[in-house]
């Protein structure tokens, strides 16, 4: 993983820092690595097209969209793969889906204030059907609904004392987002799984080495 966290951030600006990331890696590998690219049999030209900005739609959107094409999606699940895949096929760049519902992210999601039950959280799906790259939000920084959230997620306090403690003793509000290396170079390179990426993956018959 690569994981950026940037202070005083907010959840617009987090989205433009992902998106630029991405435009920056998939621009280099283009330029340094085509021959690699054409060795995969990658088709470039769908790479040439992922530029900032990237389009943005909201969870609640994401839903209307699915079951407006038959998918029969309830609010409040969270995405799987089948709906991942329909929605990022609708677009030719990374999508940007924003504030999803509160009840489906991690506890230290900072919820929107203009509506509690949503959390003011990002995912990035690649085209083509590669899903979630990139996941990340605004950090929920008070420390009294943090700990609400913690004994509302029936999650033993002491283990979070440590995290906890970035409220009690002077934190900052902050953002950031999780970019997954391996599915973002099964998406450039166009393979079919993301084991392929990976020198030694541990799957069902085999954990080492």
């Amino acid at each position: 993983m690569v994981e950026p966290e940037l202070a005083y951030c907010k959840l617009e600006e987090d989205m433009v820092w992902g998106e630029q990331l991405l435009e920056y890696i998939v621009t280099q590998v283009i330029k340094n690595r085509s021959n690699e690219l054409e060795i995969l049999n990658r088709n470039i030209k769908n790479l040439e097209k992922i530029k900032a900005p990237f389009p943005r739609i909201s969870y609640t959107e994401c839903v209307d969209i699915l079951n407006k094409n038959g998918h029969n999606f309830k609010w409040g699940g969270d995405f799987g793969s089948p709906e991942e895949t329909f929605i990022s096929e609708q677009y030719e760049k990374p999508v940007i889906v924003h504030r999803f519902p509160t009840q489906i992210k991690a506890f230290y999601m900072k919820p929107d204030a203009n509506r509690p039950e949503l959390s003011l959280s990002v995912d990035i799906l690649a085209p083509e059907g590669y899903g979630e790259i990139v996941g990340g939000g605004e950090r929920l920084d008070d420390y009294e609904l943090l700990l609400e959230r913690i004994q509302a997620n029936e999650l033993p306090q002491e283990a979070f004392e440590w995290y906890l403690d970035l409220r009690r003793y002077g934190s900052v509000p902050h953002a950031g987002f999780g970019m997954g290396v391996e599915r973002v170079v099964a998406w450039l390179c166009g393979l079919t799984h993301v084991r392929e990426t990976i020198p030694y993956p541990r799957m069902l018959y085999r954990l080492t080495p």
